[in-house]
């Protein structure tokens, strides 16, 4: 089974104009979320399918896989849709390009469900919501699955109602999807519809239509996306962490060594 990440990259931002090339570390932000990614062990290629040219070459410099697509494609996925036409794949995994920290290991986990003998639709991640303050935020999505673990509904709002005091069972969604081919411009080829327009999750316009999301449950994920400029500040800082930890890590006579 082929596997390839597409990462959905656009320039014009409304709350980050031009966030994909914004500086983290020394680099632009695409390279990091584009390097994790390469780290999958599941994934033959990765992708950058971007509206803009100054990505394009962006990514191209730095020595990743790029191509241009069109302007007026209202999701991410629909930016995916037109990329997988041409695509020898049979899974195409859709990782959002503002998640520098993104675990490969992640993405490894929503490509192995396909390699079962399930076989659904579209493969999803979903982390325990935690807090009750997180369970009432419209900012954060959850979601409630069947006992299969197939999700049954996805919501800005506080689902299943009454968990205020359950909050760690409740699921906050993850957004990280992986299509397989068929069920990608299956998708995209369907009308917006009216549960996608009322909580402005596309999600819902898989499910509106009967196809079969799974949800694959982790303890944690410590991705941190980049909605606005004062969040690199935030994900350098753990960037940093990281690097310091894995200095650390290595023993001294070889520290420092060319």
């Amino acid at each position: 089974m082929r596997s390839v990440v597409v990462i959905p990259a656009r320039y014009a931002s409304t709350r980050f104009p031009g966030k994909p090339l914004a500086p983290l570390m020394g680099k632009p932000l695409i390279e990091h979320v584009y390097m994790r990614a390469s780290e999958a062990k599941t994934v033959s290629r990765v992708i950058v399918a971007t509206d803009d040219r100054r990505i394009l070459e962006v990514v191209r410099q730095f020595g990743g896989d790029c191509v241009l697509t069109g302007t007026g494609h209202r999701s991410g996925s629909d930016r995916l849709g037109e990329v997988a036409g041409s695509l020898d794949a049979d899974v195409i995994v859709n990782v959002q390009g503002d998640e520098p920290l993104i675990d490969p290991g992640v993405i490894d986990a929503v490509v192995q469900v396909h390699e079962g003998e399930e076989r659904p639709d579209i493969v999803t991640v979903a982390v325990p919501v935690g807090t009750p303050r997180d369970y009432s935020d419209r900012h954060i999505v959850k979601v409630v699955t069947d006992s299969r673990g197939y999700a049954m509904y996805f919501s800005r709002a506080a689902i299943p109602g009454g968990w205020e005091d359950n909050a760690s069972k409740a699921l906050k969604h993850v957004g990280i999807y992986a299509y397989t081919r068929d069920a990608l411009l299956n998708f995209v080829s369907l009308p917006v519809g009216n549960l996608e327009k009322t909580e402005d999750l596309e999600q819902l316009r898989a499910l509106e239509n009967g196809m079969r999301i799974f949800v694959v449950r982790l303890d944690v994920f410590k991705g941190i996306g980049v909605d606005r400029p004062e969040d690199l500040q935030r994900v350098e800082g753990i960037m940093k962490e990281m690097k310091e930890k894995a200095e650390d890590a290595v023993p001294g006579e070889i520290k420092g060594a060319s």
